[in-house]
């Protein structure tokens, strides 16, 4: 089984997929056989080839493994609303067993799978779970994407602490992202995220103008923190 990192978020639109695609980039371009992986996601287009959603196609394109749609993101569903809402709808029931499941053939020759979550870490599953149930059951290392505005603060704590109490997962650390150029005080609340999470960020991702995932590759490879840990060595 590759090994495998799980991408969270402090909530929904904190930049979880422009993280999770740089660092799949940043894998590749560094010769790993590195996978981006979307197992849920709500808000699709419709194609020729059936549903499609926009994160999962950017996670994959950087990848140096190419597989079909249907394992990069098993689960796709078109209304943009909570997954386990548009799952009900849909009639699809998702259990924690199909989900390791579909990890374990997604990842098959791949030295590194990239997974990213869908809003924060308790998002619910249909009927019942959450999809945080997948990381903990795999013991995959997990990344939190901070998004830096007001209110961060305090659903960082939170998710470290929802992370932490089953210890389950190892926590590898958290990205901060500058979502909001207007936040005051950014590096008070960078040195206060720092205490609340236990460590300093691993790479704060600056205001882009275009935040393509080679983009954020070039900024997360410049990153000493990150480069330290296992899988970018």
């Amino acid at each position: 089984m590759a090994k495998g990192v799980f991408i969270t978020g402090t909530d929904t639109g904190v930049g979880k997929t422009v993280v999770a695609a740089g660092l799949v980039r940043l894998l590749a371009d560094q010769g790993r056989r590195v996978i981006g992986l979307k197992p849920v996601a709500s808000g699709a287009a419709r194609t020729p080839a059936g549903l499609r959603n926009s994160d999962a196609l950017m996670l994959a394109a950087g990848g140096g493994i190419q597989v079909p749609y249907e394992l990069t993101n098993p689960w796709c569903f078109e209304p943009a609303i909570a997954p386990h809402l548009a799952a009900a709808e849909a009639g699809t029931a998702l259990s924690v067993g199909e989900l390791v499941d579909w990890y374990d053939r997604a990842s098959t020759g791949a030295d590194v799978a990239i997974v990213e979550g869908a809003g924060g870490w308790r998002v619910p599953l249909h009927p019942d779970g959450f999809l945080s149930d997948l990381p903990e059951t795999l013991g995959l290392g997990v990344i939190l994407v901070v998004g830096l505005r007001l209110g961060c603060l305090n659903h960082a704590r939170l998710t470290l602490e929802a992370i932490e109490r089953p210890g389950r997962c190892p926590f590898l650390g958290w990205i901060g992202n500058r979502i909001d150029p207007e936040l005051e005080r950014l590096e008070g609340n960078l040195a206060t995220l720092a205490r609340l999470l236990g460590a300093p960020p691993l790479a704060v991702l600056p205001t882009l103008a275009e935040p393509t995932p080679a983009a954020v590759a070039a900024v997360l490879g410049r990153c000493e923190r990150l480069q330290r840990l296992p899988l970018a060595g």
